[in-house]
């Protein structure tokens, strides 16, 4: 079915359109400001932002789903149907969900549930609102998850890998006591318990190396994309080049960031970050990061909603152009991927569009589509 979205303001990638119009046809963006229309179901948008829908490169939320409390596991399934509806209804139309295998860190993040919920992300593709997509984090420390990885590569589970070293003493956890508060307050996990798993990871960071090699390695050959994760020095970031990385998830400071860029590493930053002005662990702010055009992407992290409120906050508050706040959470991350038929309004890309209105002065979702399809629409008194 034709559909005409008109008198919208069409958020280009380069610039925005004042009362415009786009017609979608079979999936597709099939014209922006058409001379003439037939045939097609007319949706007025009434000033609302049209924008492309939202690339999430990296958000844990789907382990929520599946664990809202320490050691309280929810069938998987069920989280599989319920995040997709929160990506849906966020606006973000091309999820990938970051699933850990982490074994010490028990629960939804022990191998053996961490692989039955990529499969079950897998399974649910084919009933999705949205195109979800899985991320596999590594824990490079944890010896027993390398074969489980390399099955689900094998498998074409997964659709982007990252690289994670939580050693405390470096990247994220800097000192040991922040690991330890992380996994008391995370995993439930006593302070006892805590520090015997610090102590075993430190013990197993010194035969990581030949690990890593082994599942990159396995990653280029399946055509995965793959990513470092919290990298704190520009030596890592060339390490992580070296292996064929092209991403740099959440650089800790502006050096490593402006590394990553140099490098051709898309860095990626927290919409999270954005909205609460710093990071929760301390590392550097977001904002930094955009205003000294380093940063690709924006992503989710652990709160799908956080990706239209960060754009809003950039374009309202911060003065950035909203095309480029708007590409932050669609052009850049789907370029970061290899994704090229998303991520920008334009005529024979996929129509993954968003509709925003802004009632009550926040910026919210009315309608989404996903490849054409509606996949969401809201009523809001007051538009």
């Amino acid at each position: 079915m034709k559909q005409y979205l008109t008198h919208a303001r069409v958020i280009l990638a380069d610039r925005v359109l004042e009362d415009s119009a786009v017609l979608i046809d079979e999936g597709l963006v099939r014209s922006i400001e058409p001379d003439c229309v037939m045939d097609a179901v007319e949706i007025d948008l009434a000033g609302q932002w049209l924008m492309p829908g939202m690339v999430d490169l990296h958000c844990d939320a789907i382990e929520k789903e599946a664990e809202p409390r320490s050691r309280v596991l929810f069938p998987l399934d069920f989280a599989c149907v319920n995040i997709d509806r929160r990506n849906a209804v966020a606006g973000v139309t091309t999820p990938y969900h970051a699933v850990s295998f982490a074994h010490a860190e028990w629960g939804v993040r022990n191998n053996d549930t961490a692989a039955a919920l990529a499969r079950a992300v897998k399974r649910h593709r084919a009933h999705a609102l949205v195109d979800n997509r899985i991320h596999i984090r590594y824990e490079i420390t944890d010896v027993s998850a390398l074969p489980y990885i390399l099955e689900l590569l094998d498998e074409g589970c997964v659709d982007l890998l990252s690289i994670m070293d939580h050693t405390p003493g470096q990247g994220q956890f800097r000192h040991l006591d922040g690991y330890v508060a992380y996994m008391m307050g995370n995993h439930g996990s006593t302070r006892e318990a805590a520090m015997q798993v610090a102590e075993e990871k430190m013990r197993a960071r010194e035969t990581a190396d030949e690990r890593v090699l082994a599942v990159m390695e396995r990653a280029r050959r399946c055509g995965v994309p793959t990513a470092s994760h919290d990298d704190d020095d520009p030596r890592r970031v060339a390490t992580m080049k070296e292996l064929g990385a092209t991403m740099s998830e959440f650089p800790i400071n502006l050096e490593t960031a402006r590394a990553a860029h140099e490098a051709g590493l898309a860095p990626i930053f927290g919409a999270p970050n954005v909205m609460r002005g710093g990071s929760q662990s301390g590392n550097m702010r977001a904002f930094d990061a955009i205003e000294a055009g380093v940063a690709a992407c924006l992503c989710a992290d652990y709160a799908p909603a956080t990706m239209l409120a960060a754009v809003s906050l950039l374009a309202s508050r911060d003065g950035l152009p909203l095309h480029e706040a708007v590409g932050l959470v669609t052009r850049g991350p789907a370029r970061a991927a290899g994704l090229h038929d998303r991520g920008e309004i334009a005529v024979g890309k996929r129509a993954d569009l968003v509709a925003v209105g802004h009632p009550g002065g926040h910026a919210i979702v009315t309608r989404a589509w996903s490849a054409g399809r509606e996949v969401f629409a809201a009523g809001y008194s007051g538009m």
